[in-house]
């Protein structure tokens, strides 16, 4: 019995001799990338090692550390990292944030979106590598964040891996949408105040994508990329789409847009083309940029088929 059972004992020894040195390859691959230096907001950061306690204090790189499969190396994040809702969130602030705090949990990367009162030179200066990546203006800008977080985790084929899928299917999505709808118009709100935002934003360009015409573009004034429009205003350029980015916020519904002074008459809201956004979805500039479009995209094409 014995001697029949030996050669499938031997093969299986093969076997795990196989995994193991796959396994210790990959380690070594991962050893090899570090120390990994990138050019961020806050100029060149140099990470020595694969970090394992990584903070974040940006919602949209939290997405995308989860996405690279980083998440394990995550032990805290703010208090509006709110996707995935297994990421460990915190008291700690992006907007106003306490260096103290931060540096308590014992960080050897901290990720964040915005610098207030020179964050990024304070944590630097207690040896914390810090990567500050502020807003994207483009998707090319957008994946190069996502790559570069990809590099100094440890994870840089995923990064290459998400910003493939990403492409593609977003390529795909416009697409099929330009092929099937007619030149429109978009309306973004932000709040009910009707802030809303240009084709030089990060959303606007998204829109562009499409081949729409963004009616905030003519209104533009004072230089600002988020003018605040006027009732008359919206009503006068009669916008084929609307997208509500103040669900979450404010509440805002298609009901709630058509039940406003002049707006039930609006092409928009007489097609049932309203679209109803996360707000997090249409702030960040992460993973779920495809779901942005996505649903832009379907509006589109069910206004179309109308």
């Amino acid at each position: 019995m014995s001697r029949r059972l030996a050669p499938a004992a031997i093969l299986l020894v093969l076997a795990l001799a196989v995994v193991s040195a796959a396994l210790a390859g990959q380690t070594r691959s991962t050893a090899d990338d570090f120390p990994a230096t990138i050019t961020a907001g806050n100029g060149s950061v140099t990470v020595p090692k694969r970090p394992t306690r990584i903070v974040s204090l940006s919602p949209t790189a939290t997405e995308t550390l989860f996405a690279l499969g980083a998440g394990s190396q995550v032990v805290a994040v703010d208090d509006q990292s709110d996707f995935p809702k297994s990421a460990p969130r915190t008291s700690l602030s992006g907007y106003t944030p306490n260096v103290e705090a931060i540096a308590a949990y014992r960080p050897d990367l901290v990720v964040i979106a915005f610098d207030p009162k020179g964050l990024a030179d304070a944590l630097t200066r207690l040896g914390i590598p810090v990567v500050f990546h502020n807003a994207a203006r483009t998707l090319p800008g957008a994946y190069q964040q996502i790559r570069q977080l990809g590099k100094v985790t440890g994870h840089a084929s995923a990064a290459n891996q998400l910003i493939a899928r990403m492409k593609t299917q977003i390529a795909s999505i416009v697409a099929k949408a330009k092929a099937r709808t007619p030149r429109a118009s978009v309306y973004h709100e932000l709040d009910p105040t009707l802030y809303s935002v240009t084709s030089n934003t990060f959303v606007g360009r998204v829109y562009r994508l499409f081949g729409l015409t963004n009616i905030a573009d003519a209104a533009q004034a004072g230089g600002s990329d988020y003018p605040q429009l006027s009732p008359e205003y919206v009503i006068a350029s009669n916008p084929d789409l609307i997208v509500l980015a103040d669900t979450v916020c404010c509440g805002q519904s298609a009901k709630t847009v058509a039940a406003r002074p002049g707006w039930s008459g609006l092409a928009a809201v007489r097609t049932g083309s309203v679209v109803r956004l996360d707000d997090s979805i249409a702030s960040r500039w992460g993973p779920r940029l495809v779901n942005l479009v996505r649903a832009v995209g379907t509006a589109l094409t069910r206004l179309g088929k109308q």
